[in-house]
């Protein structure tokens, strides 16, 4: 009976060993990706920066009469872009999206989600999906995402939703990632009050903002996208790190199980030897 239990307890001990190995396999994969997104993330801030301070030049020029983009319309219909992760083991990353986009949308709200788990998410619940062409997170380049920003923003225009809100994961530090949302669309920047005369332009301003608008739109996505990797990744190393610290604990309270069975199996024998020793 107890060789049965020193077996059974080494095999569990064999088996928590081998999913170590695949959670700190996989923690040195989630740090590497970190530091890649975090680098793609900062190299893509300034480029929507820029663009967000000519569209304040612009909005604040005196010949602009009027501008579909930041002017506001009655809300039936917000567009929510939820950006959440291709897989799972990372977490409450792709819950704690998902619960703050639920806070935010109603009944009617059309969703866009960048993501395996999103989109897996909102067809399990049968919400409606504007799209469902952004299925991996991590192959969404900057081309699809200028691409995907293009067909938001005419579907603003024409009127298909009167709001787009992006709901991502911004990362804050190795051990902190903070679930955020931010309006696109309408434009909630402040008209420039830097310069004191109106810039002078190559065209008219209401056509160079409507070229502008989907650039910047595709610039924010693409940093948001980045700033989601990146947190990612970070709760993917984690959730990791602490499963490793657990396998450490199991494993050193089954080797303490199998010392016990162990010596109650040597002091079985040594009794029945001294048994038989007196019988003699």
């Amino acid at each position: 009976m107890a060789g049965s239990s020193m077996n059974d307890i080494k095999s569990r001990i064999k088996s928590v060993q081998s999913t170590m190995q695949i959670t700190k396999a996989m923690e040195l994969v989630a740090t590497s990706k970190l530091r890649r997104a975090k680098e793609r993330s900062e190299r893509a801030r300034p480029y929507y920066e820029i663009l967000g301070e000519a569209i304040d030049s612009i909005s604040s020029a005196s010949e602009l009469t009027s501008c579909d983009w930041t002017a506001g319309r009655e809300v039936k219909r917000t567009l929510y872009i939820v950006i959440a992760g291709d897989r799972g083991l990372a977490g409450g990353y792709n819950s704690n999206v998902f619960r703050l986009a639920a806070s935010l949308a109603g009944e009617d709200d059309l969703f866009l989600p960048i993501g395996k788990k999103a989109l897996e998410h909102y067809r399990h619940r049968a919400k409606s999906l504007y799209s469902q062409s952004c299925e991996y997170a991590q192959q969404l380049s900057v081309g699809r995402a200028f691409s995907l920003a293009d067909t938001i923003c005419r579907g603003y225009k024409a009127g298909e939703f009167d709001r787009v809100v992006l709901v991502y994961t911004k990362f804050v530090s190795m051990i902190s990632q903070l679930p955020v949302y931010e309006q696109l669309l309408p434009l909630e920047r402040e008209p420039s009050s830097k310069s004191e005369g109106d810039p002078i332009y190559d065209g008219d301003p209401e056509e160079i903002i409507d070229k502008i608008i989907p650039q910047y739109v595709g610039g924010i996505i693409t940093a948001a996208l980045a700033e989601a990797l990146a947190s990612e990744s970070g709760a993917r190393r984690t959730a990791m790190n602490s499963a490793n610290k657990n396998a450490e604990e199991m494993i050193g309270t089954l080797m303490l199980r199998y010392n016990r069975a162990r010596q109650a199996v040597i002091t079985q024998e040594i009794t029945e030897i001294v048994s038989g020793a007196e019988a003699l």
